[in-house]
């Protein structure tokens, strides 16, 4: 199946490992030409360099801090400046963080929803004016289903996630007239750096395939999910297949959340 993406131009935020850059090489192997940054020089210029060897794509690797508003727009300017426009923007930055509501101090808030939902804010204001001049774009906001149904002891992310989900329905009504379709997928029970870093921090006797066998039989489909998995679904929304697709949340998670 073509998908359309020859040739367009995509930034991905959070792309030098995970689903962030399995978004970027599955884009790449599509032909589109692609952006990414992360906060870490030498991880996402080896990020880079592994996409353009398996794709033969151009990567631009630019190191920021989505925090940073100057970091944002800067991350913006730069692949217009290399690639000439802007198709697509997947705001995919973000870390885990879930404590119980008392365990949360104002810093804490602010840290995560700067993180998660200003940075996509940040980012897709910067954006939205090159897809205008493109005849039309596409954005995706990464979240996670716990914004739909949030559990016990899933604050500050829960809520962070929840206002990403509404701020690319409300985008999305705002945009379509500009060709700009806006999406969120809401991933977990992916296997990324975070299930790794959860397997160290456990402490236990396994090994880590061990964790995530274990970890994967708590899902419906007996087992956890891959990046590339996801990277292929957005590589889909972006792409001319998905072209009437917009102000929906698409959860990727092997048939866990309770909400659709």
């Amino acid at each position: 199946m073509d998908l359309g993406l020859k040739g367009k131009v995509a930034a991905v935020t959070g792309g030098s490992e995970g689903v962030g850059y399995a978004t970027a090489l599955s884009l790449a192997r599509e032909g589109a030409n692609v952006s990414i940054c992360a906060r870490r020089k030498e991880v996402l210029e080896e990020a880079a360099e592994r996409i353009r060897r398996e794709t033969g794509g151009e990567v631009l690797a630019v190191q920021a801090d989505v925090t940073r508003a100057e970091d944002c727009e800067r991350f913006i300017r730069a692949t217009v400046e290399r690639f000439g426009r802007l198709d697509i923007l997947v705001n995919n930055a973000g870390r885990a963080a879930a404590r119980p509501f008392e365990r949360v101090g104002d810093d804490e808030w602010a840290d995560d929803l700067n993180l998660k939902l200003f940075a996509a804010i940040r980012c897709s204001r910067a954006a939205v004016p090159h897809m205008r001049a493109a005849g039309g774009g596409r954005i995706i906001n990464i979240t996670h289903p716990g914004g739909k149904t949030p559990g016990a002891g899933s604050l500050p992310s829960s809520v962070s996630r929840a206002a990403g989900i509404a701020l690319a329905k409300a985008m999305s009504k705002d945009l379509a007239r500009d060709g700009i379709l806006v999406n969120t997928v809401c991933l977990s029970n992916i296997r990324t750096a975070q299930t790794e870093r959860s397997w160290r921090a456990s402490g236990g006797g396994m090994t880590f395939e061990e964790y995530c066998r274990e970890q994967g039989r708590k899902v419906p489909v007996g087992r956890l999910g891959e990046p590339a998995e996801v990277g292929d679904l957005i590589a889909f929304l972006v792409s001319e297949r998905g072209a009437f697709i917009t102000g929906t949340s698409i959860n990727i998670d092997g048939g866990a959340a309770s909400a659709v």
